[in-house]
């Protein structure tokens, strides 16, 4: 075993002891300050309260992690101080809620962060013979994509373990592609191996039956970083495009465009709250959260499985599965009532 492959596993496990043993300090201490998920309607999928500080303690389990491993620059100084204003946003919110616009506006600050003082910038976009420059409206692509990103993840946050199985699975493909592309030194090796130690902890507590959830602290931070690590893969040789990342989000992607879609067709506010997302409905036909859960890491690893072959190996190849799998999810959509209410 070489010293960087020891290293990576240091990075998962030092993160992942702290962020599992730091959970049991967190549940306490939501109870003392009052972040606490109090279930008072039938959108609710948990029957009793709930503390909410999984987040915070996923991210002192990346300070931890950065301080043990991390090395200090321009750009990494923008993540870290960008996840701070995350944090405290959530944090906020998960005390006393804040309007939705109060919520976009500090995660809009802190993904200005990214290209205005970490220099990393969406310039353009090429895969599958696909190519569209951004020209001035990079560093607004940028911005609009990292929000994108915050609040696809925070939407999907419905089930116990969902939004932190996909992210741990987001975190260990791009893990995979990093070790395979022998980027070891590279800052997105360094912070998807972090983030995977962190989120396994917290997944540790999280999974059905939870006993602590990340709140919007912790599903808009995982949001972020995800982002980001996307971001830098687009900068450097790990991927060929930022689409490819983004693929293996395919399940919060289309499930927000499918909210969107069914709360305009409603003429609702897209910021309100309903039982009809991807996981709703997988939930309609097995009446069980943890089959659902499961089903939905199945899909999502076809996906990463596809990302890798893609990078890896045969690019008609990872093309071919990618297809397969989205038809059978927009023949999902069709056959569900995710988009419009279906009779039944």
């Amino acid at each position: 075993m070489n010293a960087d492959f020891k290293r990576i596993i240091l990075m998962v496990l030092i993160p992942f002891v702290f962020s599992l043993l730091i959970m049991f300090l967190m549940k306490k201490i939501a109870y003392y300050i009052g972040a606490l998920d109090i279930p008072k309607d039938s959108r609710r999928m948990h029957q009793k309260t709930m503390p909410k500080l999984g987040g915070l303690g996923m991210f002192l389990s990346f300070l931890l992690g950065y301080v043990l491993f991390g090395k200090q620059s321009i750009l990494m100084n923008s993540i870290l101080i960008g996840s701070f204003i995350i944090i405290l946003t959530g944090l906020i919110d998960d005390i006393n809620p804040l309007k939705a616009r109060y919520k976009l506006i500090g995660q809009i600050i802190a993904s200005s962060l990214i290209p205005l003082y970490g220099g990393i910038v969406l310039t353009e976009i090429s895969a599958f013979g696909l190519y569209i420059n951004f020209g001035f409206l990079s560093i607004p692509a940028t911005i609009i994509f990292i929000v994108a990103i915050i609040n696809c993840i925070n939407l999907i946050d419905g089930l116990d373990g969902l939004s932190s199985g996909i992210s741990s699975i987001y975190f260990l493909t791009i893990g995979i592609i990093c070790i395979m592309t022998n980027s070891y030194n590279s800052l997105e090796c360094f912070l998807t191996f972090i983030m995977l130690g962190s989120t396994l902890g917290y997944l540790w507590h999280n999974f059905p039956p939870a006993k602590i959830f990340m709140g919007d602290t912790g599903s808009m931070f995982l949001g972020y970083i995800i982002a980001v690590i996307a971001l830098l893969g687009f900068k450097n040789v790990t991927f060929t495009s930022v689409i490819v990342p983004i693929f293996l989000l395919a399940i919060p992607i289309i499930d927000t465009i499918c909210a969107i879609i069914r709360r305009k067709l409603k003429k609702e506010s897209i910021a309100k709250a309903d039982k009809q997302h991807f996981h709703h409905q997988i939930m309609n036909m097995t009446s069980s959260v943890k089959k659902t859960i499961l089903i939905i890491y199945l899909i999502d690893i076809l996906f990463a499985v596809a990302s890798i072959i893609y990078i890896i190996q045969d690019r008609i190849l990872g093309i071919i599965i990618y297809t397969v799998l989205f038809i059978l999810v927009m023949w999902f959509l069709i056959k569900t009532s995710i988009i419009r209410e279906r009779k039944k």
